[in-house]
């Protein structure tokens, strides 16, 4: 076995080589490259944001939940019987799959009190672990459904009849079919009558198993070794239909998708490996070898990794297969984090279903290999396997050379494939790379939608759920994903468990542990404007320019299809042009001198940036008053040229379409609410105000403030080279300095050098012990209109003062 990195064990194709280390050192040297690499991917990496963001409130959405029940995360749809059943904690429901809040049926199945207390005996909780957790429901026929559940750490399966909703009464043994811990991973898929399921077969969970429960076969499992199972944790497991018109006889297989602890690689620790494997359906077990065991089981590994950065996603979350008319143009998405590192990354891999099968039909066998005696290592086997092909489905070559059934395979054949169900070749990702990376996002689930856009072309719809309760949807373009939008599909932050779709209801189910969640797969009606509508890269979505309205092109008759606006790209070039606002409509604004003005504006897109304008001036947020926000501009103690039209505008890069596209949002029209007076008084406000006219506007305790003190002194020395008269009379600028100092409290005189009209008045305020007065309150907030047109004499006579100063 080599001792390679994580990035190594992955791929195995040598893009990445740490340096050689002794058998001591390697563990901490390839941690040390590891953590490494989960610093540049996290600070450096792509990152996916999505363009637009939908609160749970904010949206129509159907939920489903029943006081006393919890863990709704078991789902199956029923397109026939236009029902989403689902399986909680001690019961099962039958929900309307158009309408989820609409219950159709109910069923209990409640643990004994005896197991209940056999349960607690050996060391679970009562509340938590001994319920009968709903793990498995799968359709039998038209007529039941099979049901199985943790019931108390012994699982039990049962019939449910739908005609009437009930349990026959007759349960059976689920060791295999149902993991014992309702928290263990655990998958399984009903194919023909035929349970397989991926699962724990003790109550320790040390016990792994792939196997097969069938009325007219016995039970097929996986062997009891590191070698066929190690650790794994199953997330998925289906079927893909062979061909019957090829006319090859190839049969039917199953895919299981785990990840289990690595046998192949050396490392400091367990090292993970996100695994596929496959069964055949025809599969009957050896005659004499690997009797009642899989004769056709084998696994390779699946690589989902950042070939730029050396970087792997090596657990597996969760997949889905999209199944296509033929078996070869099938694929299938899988979400997978990193083994370590609590960085928030997770990515999206998809993979062509002939890559799998190339694979498993010409892929190098790995062997076990003893080494110094007592270790052990695997190597590729490099010597000539038997014939038939060790792991091959009966076909119809097969059956030309009278073997018909697995157990007419020979023993060498049987031997060398439980000696080596181990493939070296990986399944590479589609362009060898994941389709999506996310950033601070754990994704948890994942189901997937072809849609027919309008321009003929067929894109993938990607829905992605988090484990804080959120909903991604994401188009594939060309060799890009764009994220359209993620939707707080829970109220509270909680794991999404399971998730399905359907496209006749044009629904996503959505099942955790708080209960059921039905969201539509799109929100046209969402977007106002046809450039919000194009930009959104909605396939789903189009704007219809007689109606003016975002509209679902699934929706719309046929004939109006041609007059709909739709652009994968973010072409919003597309769009009629729009007349501008005109000035006389922009928002009238009345400020008070002195007060703080806000203006509202929101940009919907995340991908969008806010830029304002004031008289044809760009601001930015280095203004010494303006504040730009998320949710507007906001102007600290508005002066009198401040006065103007405000407009704020999105600017959004289309990178698809190589565009950047501006609109107006919003404009507005500030003016300043003066009290009518004579002019003279009016003027007098923007002159230097006196110590006699500020002191009618202050409180009374700032009338004992003696100006004449260090203030006085250190203004004139800073101003020695002025010449000096017979006169007292005092320079400009340490005569503003006193006009400063009266303006504030005698708390603060010491710290008013420097101090905006705002920060003194809260300054203010958290310097006195005793709520202030509405009346002095007032008084000051006059005064500090005062202050604020001081500011820019102040500057003035300062540079009058430096002036001479420097001369």
């Amino acid at each position: 076995m080599n001792q390679y990195s994580l990035a190594d064990a992955m791929t195995d194709k040598g893009n990445f080589t740490v340096p050689k280390l002794s058998e001591s050192n390697m563990g901490f040297g390839v941690l040390g490259v590891f953590l490494g690499l989960l610093l540049e991917v996290s600070t450096h990496g792509p990152q996916s944001v999505p363009r637009t963001s939908w609160k749970h409130q904010d949206l129509d959405l159907l939920e489903f939940s029943e006081p006393g029940i919890f863990n709704y995360s078991t789902l199956l749809l029923s397109e026939e019987r236009d029902a989403l059943y689902v399986g909680a904690r001690d019961a099962i429901f039958e929900l309307n799959k158009r309408n989820v809040t609409v219950r159709n049926q109910k069923v209990q199945w409640i643990v004994a009190e005896h197991p209940m207390e056999m349960c607690t005996r050996k060391g679970k909780s009562r509340e938590r672990d001994c319920p009968n957790y709903i793990r498995v429901l799968q359709i039998v026929d038209d007529k039941r459904l099979y049901i199985c559940g943790t019931h108390a750490f012994q699982p039990q399966c049962d019939y449910l009849n739908l005609a009437d909703f009930s349990l026959e009464g007759r349960p059976e043994d689920g060791r295999g079919k149902c993991s014992f811990d309702p928290s263990q991973s655990f998958t399984a898929v009903m194919v023909d009558g035929d349970l397989y399921s991926g699962t724990a077969y003790n109550f320790l969970g040390s016990e792994p198993i792939i196997s097969r429960y069938s009325p007219s076969h016995p039970l097929l499992r996986t062997e009891y070794s590191t070698s066929w199972l190690n650790e794994p944790s199953f997330v998925f497991a289906d079927v893909i239909r062979a061909e019957k018109h090829r006319g090859d006889g190839e049969d039917d297989k199953i895919y299981y998708f785990f990840t289990e602890v690595s046998v192949e690689y050396e490392f400091f620790g367990k090292l993970l490996i996100p695994r596929v494997a496959r069964v055949c359906k025809g599969d009957l077990g050896g005659e004499r070898t690997l009797q009642k065991k899989w004769t056709s089981f084998l696994k390779a590994k699946l690589v989902c990794s950042m070939p730029e950065l050396n970087f792997v996603f090596n657990v597996v979350h969760d997949v889905f297969i999209l199944k296509g008319r033929d078996w070869r143009d099938t694929v299938f998405y899988g979400v997978f984090t990193p083994q370590w590192g609590n960085v928030g990354l997770s990515a999206v891999c998809a993979y062509k279903m002939t890559a799998v099968e190339e694979v498993f039909s010409k892929g190098k066998y790995m062997q076990k290999a003893t080494v110094e005696q007592s270790h052990t290592k695997w190597v590729r086997y490099n010597g000539i396997p038997p014939s038939p092909r060790p792991g091959a489905c009966i076909s119809n070559q097969l059956r030309q050379k009278n073997i018909s059934t697995s157990l007419h395979l020979p023993d060498k054949t049987l031997q060398f494939v439980r000696d080596h169900p181990l493939l070296e070749d990986p399944v590479l990702p589609i362009g060898n790379r994941p389709r999506l990376i996310t950033k601070d996002v754990n994704y948890t689930q994942i189901v997937v939608e072809r849609v027919h856009a309008l321009d003929g072309n067929i894109y993938d719809v990607i829905f992605t759920g988090t484990d804080k309760g959120v909903l991604h949807k994401s188009v594939v373009f060309k060799e890009d994903v764009h994220i359209v939008e993620e939707i707080q599909l829970l109220k509270n932050s909680e794991p999404i468990k399971n998730l399905l779709l359907s496209s006749e209801t044009r629904s996503v189910y959505a099942g955790s542990d708080s209960g059921i969640i039905q969201s539509p797969t799109a929100f046209c009606g969402k977007y106002s404007t046809c450039d919000d509508c194009v930009l959104a890269r909605d396939p789903y979505c189009a704007w219809d320019p007689n109606a003016a309205a975002c509209v679902c092109i699934l929706d719309a008759p046929k004939e109006q299809l041609r007059s709909l606006i739709q652009s994968l790209s973010g072409d919003a070039d597309k769009c009629p042009p729009v007349s501008l606002v005109s000035l006389k409509d922009y928002q009238k604004v009345l400020v008070k001198p002195g007060s703080s003005a806000e203006l509202p504006c929101m940009v919907n897109s995340n991908l969008a940036h806010m830029m304002w304008k004031s008289n044809n001036t760009l601001l930015d947020e280095a203004s010494r008053f303006h504040f730009i926000g998320e949710n507007g501009l906001l102007i600290y103690s508005v002066a009198p040229e401040d006065q103007g039209d405000y407009q704020c505008w999105s600017v959004e890069w289309a990178p698809a379409a190589g565009k950047n596209f501006s609109r107006l949002l919003a404009g507005y029209t500030l003016k300043l609410d003066l009290p009518p007076g004579p002019p003279d008084q009016t003027n007098r406000v923007a002159t230097t105000v006196r110590s006699q006219e500020t002191s009618s506007v202050l409180p009374a305790e700032a009338s004992s403030i003696d100006s004449s003190s260090s203030l006085s002194s250190s203004g004139s020395s800073s101003c020695s080279s002025l010449p000096s008269s017979s006169s007292p009379a005092k320079p400009h600028c340490v005569e503003a300095r006193e006009a400063e100092v009266r303006l504030l409290p005698p708390l603060l005189k010491d710290q008013a050098w420097g101090v905006h009209a705002q920060e003194a008045f809260l300054l203010f305020c958290l310097a006195l012990d005793e709520n202030i007065p509405s009346r002095e309150l007032n008084q000051w907030r006059g005064a500090l209109t005062e202050h604020e047109q001081l500011l820019k004499r102040w500057e003035k006579a300062w540079e009058s003062c430096d002036g001479h100063t420097a001369g």
